[in-house]
Parts: structure tokens; sequence; C-alpha cells
């Protein structure tokens, strides 16, 4: 076999980006040709939205760090593409491997492809057909020009073959975030949040809210704040603000609303063990979150999604999801609390890292000999 190492850049920006190279790259130090090295943008600055999840996920400190930051979409995609070029021109790695649907995922990829560097999208073919989404965007584009697509789910792959996608770029993997939920089960188990808070097993629910459309407009904002209220009156939410959020909650002069009622815990943005703690002994999820979607049908664990659509359409046809409204989220609780899924849906087993391993190595075959 070949002594050189095939250079392999997997590229971290987000909260669910972490989740999603983790356990690939856990499995890529294990084979003795892989050199993977992790990229991290700089997307999530905050430190306990960056930092905290890569000690949670036994992850060393990112190889490379770009430092880009936040600022609107067109800034923060052009200057990860010219800060992610510089590093491409000095140490040009073999393959580049880009997970989900954030700013970074499509500025790496532009990056690599206009310098003919193989790309492949990790999570591939996910739509919502919403284009008001920038998220849609980013799929849209990243899938359009990657050289390889690794999808989570049948649905995923008959979008990207009716786009005109030719089958030979297609592999079908599973879903890489279980993985991460599998390797992390037992470290979760040993958090002590639920303890600490004085929370009893399936007597509350968690709340996650970040996306413009719920976040960003005060009326909008206003009801799902009222909405919350009232139902923690009956059960108790666990509600982990994220920074745009506690942004404009303060801005909207709502902060004071939702700390003061009873029954609702506010606590700051936290790592993935004592997040995840939470998710496992709560009674159901309300969020806007995609990928939270995902572990609670995995869990088997009700949840409300305040979006209009969803890319994955596979928690609502066998999971335990169900997208909801502001005006409806009371009614839609009770309807599903009684939701349930038997199975996880196919490949969604905590084996997707090993299953991408195999066509990374296919792609590197003839230098591996």
């Amino acid at each position: 076999m070949n002594s050189i190492k095939k250079i392999i850049h997997l590229i971290a920006a987000a909260r669910p980006n972490f989740m999603k190279i983790a356990p690939l790259y856990h499995a890529l130090t294990k084979e003795l040709w892989a050199d993977p090295i992790i990229v991290h943008t700089g997307q999530h600055y905050d430190l306990n939205m960056s930092e905290a999840f890569f000690r949670d996920l036994n992850l060393q400190t990112p190889h490379v760090h770009l430092n880009v930051g936040s600022g609107t979409h067109a800034e923060q995609t052009g200057g990860v593409m010219i800060a992610y070029e510089k590093v491409l021109i000095d140490s040009k790695p073999d393959l580049l491997v880009v997970v989900g649907d954030v700013n970074s995922t499509v500025a790496c990829t532009l990056a690599a492809v206009k310098l003919g560097i193989k790309v492949a999208h990790l999570e591939a073919g996910l739509r919502s057909f919403d284009k008001t989404m920038p998220e849609e965007i980013n799929r849209i584009v990243t899938d359009s020009i990657a050289d390889y697509l690794w999808t989570p789910s049948p649905d995923a792959d008959a979008n990207l073959i009716r786009e005109g996608i030719a089958p030979e770029k297609i592999t079908m993997v599973g879903n890489i975030m279980i993985d991460s939920l599998v390797m992390m089960t037992p470290a979760i188990r040993k958090e002590t949040i639920r303890k600490d808070m004085g929370l009893a097993d399936k007597n509350y629910g968690v709340v996650t809210l970040h996306r413009p459309s719920n976040v960003d407009t005060p009326e909008v904002l206003s009801r799902l704040c009222q909405a919350l209220v009232r139902i923690a009156k009956q059960t108790a939410l666990v509600f982990p603000i994220h920074p745009r959020t506690a942004k404009n909650l303060r801005e909207f002069g709502l902060y004071d609303r939702l700390n003061d009622a009873p029954g609702i815990i506010l606590t700051d943005p936290l790592g993935y063990k004592a997040f995840m703690k939470l998710i496992f002994g709560c009674k159901f999820v309300i969020t806007d979150s995609g990928g939270i979607q995902e572990e609670t049908t995995y869990l088997k664990i009700p949840c409300l999604t305040l979006r209009s659509n969803t890319e994955r359409p596979v928690t609502i046809t066998e999971g335990t999801n169900k997208l909801t409204t502001p005006e409806r989220i009371e009614d839609d609780l009770e309807d599903v609390m009684g939701k349930n899924c038997k199975t996880p849906p196919l490949f969604w087993d905590g084996k997707t890292s090993a299953r991408v391993v195999k066509p990374i190595k296919a792609i590197f075959a003839e230098n591996l000999i």
C-alpha cells in the first residue's frame, strides 16, 4: 500500500456540522491510508456553541481555523471562500468532505471545485422545496457541483435523480447524526444536568428556536413566547437560548416575560452531552432545528417543528415529528404526543461513518494497492 496518506479535509462550521464530522473523523483516523484534517470556518464563533461541542465529541482542536465569524449571508459565504481558497492553494487536499447546508458548505465547495479539487457532500439530496430558506439554496448549489453525493434516506436519492444528477454519483449511506448520538450515549447518560435542574424524567419539554422566520420579527416571536408561557403552566419547559434569539428577546422586550414565567427555565447554549441528556429525558421537544427532528425520531420522542416545511420528511412519515405554527402549537402538541415510530428509518443505525469510509477508500483505490 502507498505509504503517502491521502489528505481529507472535513469542513466544520456550526453545531450540526460538528456532530456530522465527528464520527467520520474518528473512523478515518483508524485507516492507515487516511489523514483527516478538521477545517473550522468559524461560522459558529460562540464558545459554548463551538468549542464545547468539540470537547464533547472528543474532537481535537481544529487543524485549520478560518476565523470568519458572523455577517450577512454574502459576507459569510464570501469570507469563507476567500479564506479557504488560500488554505487550498497552500496545501491541496486529495478530497474535501462538506456536510449539511450552512453557508460554509457551499462556500468551501465552490472554492474547491474551481481549483479542481474533488468534493463529497455528506447529507446530500435533502430538499424543503422552499427557496426562501438560505439553506435550501446552499443544498441545491452544493449538490449540483459536488463530485460525490452521500445521502441519508431514499427521498434524498429521489430528489437528486429528479434534478438530473447522474445515479453513479449518488450513494445512500444513512444518517451520520445518529452515529454521533450512538457514540456519545454512554457519556450522555453520565451527565447530571437533569438532576441539577431538579427535573423529573418525562415531566418537561425542551425548546430551541433560532431561525429568522421565528425570532427576527417581534410579532412572531411575541406569539411564540405567549404560547410557551401557556404551555409551561401545564408542563415545565427548558429553553437553551441561541445567541441570536437571546439578542432579539431582549431587543423586543420579551426576555423578562419568559424569564419570569412559572415553569420556564432559560439557560445559556449547552454542550452536546448536556443538551442531549435533556432530550433523553424530556416529554416532548419544540424546535425549528433540522438535526433535532432526526434525533427525536431516533429516540421516539414527540417533536413539534416550527416551520412550514422540512427537508427531512422522513421524520414525519416514519418518525415522531409534526410541523406546526405559533397559532397551532398548543393543539398540535396534543396530537404529536400520540405519535410514535416503531423502528428508525433505514440506515439510521450508528454505522453510517463505516459506510462513508468505503466510497472514500474506493475513490483512492488505485493508489492504495
